[in-house]
């Protein structure tokens, strides 16, 4: 009798590790068509809330006031500088809510490539994608499939990028998703002790990429959609290159090796010779046996995900819109862009090297500035920075407040670095593959 009960509470906890896994895969890695938009289905999902009328209007301005006013009722607005710093950019996020609704001030900041890009493209999108992307979270992250994933991906990931096997599912997440979804696994999987601070800090600054929707916007806005195959195999192997020697460079490679809170980093299991599909289940069906309930998991991810959507949104409303200001109205990005013109010029730019290096430079405040930038120029500086403002992953009008606003450590001043670096290593990488293959 008791080896039947067994029998069944193993074929019942198989069952759930397959079923639960499936539709997690389903949520985030598999792309549907609905209407004329393909996209994953959490995706559709928040496009479907956005159409109640007003809900993104009155949604985004409860997350930006009530994120801006928490740190304040929770007395850590001052606990740090870069807290304090970032407690008073909330603030000004409510203040610039308030002024897209309203219209307010000059005609210039509402074109739609400033302001309303910045609350209607990104704030509302990605405070929404969060949360809901959270409920969906528990069923890729709690029931076996990134310790399934992680014994498979162990032999790769660990001597290429330095990181555990399970993080491949974060890589993946943010290309087909968004890198809030991916940023939230890597938050979440760093504080239950699976990721040390360097290994969260290569995640968050290597992988958490724009999605693949981004890069097509990208792709049409410079002509580049005939050469869709190459553009979208290049970026993505140039991303990862990127990372592959970034992950060895400073600041990373001086990042601490304990986990959260400075506890130590749970071990990956290692598979047994010829035994690596079997060791994947076992590890998997037993996360999957330890695991909570349904309902409690998707509570405790839902909770996570509005906590992160909080701490987000204000800084995203006026970080992205401040950053789009400078970048418009001052010649800041002109003289960032000094950095890079020796490797422009060296690299055959000609007359439009200083052209490039602006648009690189820009990509700090929005990825998508560098594409407007450059939409006049020959077809291959367009190439190379649509393949650089993707690879090079960090910029403020969303991706650098959302990894700030996660309990990773890492500073403002590593993340401007690991960004130099980035598009560096990504102008000498997609230069000649763009001769290679696009031109």
């Amino acid at each position: 009798m008791t080896e039947k009960i067994k029998e069944s509470k193993k074929s019942q906890t198989m069952t759930r590790f397959i079923f639960l896994n499936l539709l997690g895969i389903f949520m985030f890695f598999i792309p549907i068509t609905i209407g004329n938009t393909t996209s994953i289905p959490i995706d559709h999902i928040v496009t479907f809330i956005r159409q109640i009328p007003y809900f993104g209007i009155v949604y985004a301005g409860i997350v930006i006031i009530v994120g801006a006013i928490l740190p304040f009722t929770k007395k850590t607005w001052n606990k740090d500088t870069v807290t304090m710093v970032f407690s008073i950019f909330k603030v000004l996020g409510i203040f610039v809510y308030f002024t897209a609704i309203f219209h307010l001030g000059s005609e210039r900041i509402h074109t739609p490539g400033m302001l309303p890009f910045v609350f209607n493209k990104v704030v509302i999108p990605v405070t929404m994608l969060v949360p809901v992307g959270a409920v969906f979270l528990a069923f890729l992250m709690n029931y076996g499939f990134m310790e399934f994933v992680g014994v498979f991906m162990r032999p790769i990931m660990r001597p290429v990028w330095k990181t555990p096997g399970r993080s491949a599912v974060d890589a993946v997440a943010s290309f087909v998703g968004s890198y809030s979804v991916g940023l939230l696994i890597t938050n979440r999987v760093h504080k239950e002790g699976y990721y040390s601070t360097k290994e969260a800090c290569i995640i968050a600054t290597g992988f958490s990429t724009v999605s693949a929707t981004f890069m097509v916007v990208v792709a049409k806005t410079l002509g580049l959609m005939s050469k869709w195959n190459a553009y979208f195999w290049g970026t993505l192997i140039i991303t990862f290159i990127v990372t592959t020697i970034t992950t060895r460079m400073y600041p990373l490679s001086k990042k601490s090796d304990k986990g959260y809170n400075d506890q130590e980093v749970i071990p990956e299991p290692t598979a047994e010779k010829g035994k690596l599909f079997s060791t994947a289940l076992k590890e998997g069906v037993k996360a999957c046996e330890l695991a909570p309930g349904i309902a409690e998991g998707i509570v405790r991810n839902f909770k996570d995900g509005i906590g992160l959507a909080l701490s987000i949104g204000p800084t995203l409303m006026s970080i992205g819109f401040f950053g789009l200001v400078l970048a418009e109205f001052t010649p800041i990005f002109d003289i960032i862009g000094y950095i890079f013109l020796p490797f422009t010029m060296l690299l055959g730019f000609g007359a439009e090297a200083t052209l490039v290096a602006k648009g690189c430079a820009i990509s700090l405040a929005e990825m998508f500035l560098p594409a407007s930038i450059v939409a006049s120029a020959s077809l291959g500086v367009q190439a190379v920075i649509a393949i650089v403002c993707v690879s090079e992953i960090l910029f403020f009008s969303a991706s650098i407040p959302c990894i700030l606003s996660t309990e990773i450590k890492i500073d403002i001043k590593d993340i401007i670095i690991i960004w130099v670096e980035r598009i560096i290593l990504s102008l000498l990488l997609a230069t000649p593959f763009v001769h290679l293959f696009i031109l």
